[in-house]
C-alpha cells in the first residue's frame, strides 16, 4: 500500500483528530493519532499489517497493549510468530514480562503504534535484549517526529515508520506546525 492510501484510510477512519490533547509522555499536542481507532478498524488494521509484513522477515514483538493487535495481524499477514512485551512483569500466573517464545540470539523486530519520544519502544527492546534477543529495529505506524528516531539511535535501534507526522498532516491546517 502506498503512503497516500494509508493516510487516506487513517483520515477516513477519523484516527487523526485535531484539538488540544495531552500525550502519554506528558506533553501536549494540537493533533492526536488515535491508535485505538486504526487498530480496531478492519480496513486500517489490514492495510497496516500488510505494510508491516512487507518490511519484516522473522519473529515479531508487540509492545502491550497498543501494538498487540498490530503484532497479531502482522503475524498472520507475514506468517511469522510473535511475542508480547509487557511494560512490567505480571504479578500473577507465570510472572512473565515477555509472553511467547524465542531462542537466545534470535533476531526480533519490535512493532509499535505511535512513536513520540520512543521510550516505550526502548523499554521493550531493552527487556527483549535482557532476555537474550537481538533487536536493532523498531517499526511504527506513525513517527510523530518528536525525538523518537534520535532517542532510539542512542540505543543502537533503527526506527522505521510507515508514516511520519509531516506526511499525515500534509494539506491540513496543521501542515506547517
Amino acid at each position: 500500500m502506498d503512503t497516500q492510501s494509508l493516510i487516506d484510510l487513517l483520515r477516513d477512519a477519523d484516527a487523526v483528530r485535531f484539538g488540544e490533547f495531552e500525550l502519554s509522555h506528558g506533553g501536549t499536542s494540537n493533533y492526536y493519532v488515535d491508535k485505538y481507532i486504526f487498530e480496531t478498524d478492519p480496513a486500517c488494521l489490514d492495510a497496516i499489517a500488510e505494510a508491516f509484513a512487507e518490511r519484516v522477515d522473522g519473529k515479531l514483538a508487540g509492545v502491550a497493549l497498543g501494538a498487540v493487535p498490530l503484532a497479531a495481524a502482522t503475524s498472520v499477514a507475514a506468517d511469522q510468530p510473535y511475542v508480547i512485551v509487557r511494560k512490567s512483569a505480571k504479578e500473577y500466573g507465570t510472572g512473565n514480562r515477555i509472553e511467547g517464545e524465542f531462542e537466545e540470539g534470535e533476531k526480533l523486530v519490535v512493532l509499535e503504534d505511535i512513536a513520540t519520544t520512543g521510550q516505550s519502544a526502548i523499554d521493550a527492546v531493552e527487556a527483549l535484549r535482557d532476555a537474550g534477543a537481538v533487536v536493532d529495529r523498531v517499526l511504527v505506524v506513525v513517527d510523530r517526529e518528536e525525538g523518537a528516531r534520535e532517542n532510539l539511535a542512542e540505543h543502537d535501534i533503527e526506527l522505521e515508520s510507515l508514516l511520519t507526522a509531516s506526511e499525515l498532516l500534509a494539506d491540513t491546517e496543521y501542515d506547517a506546525e
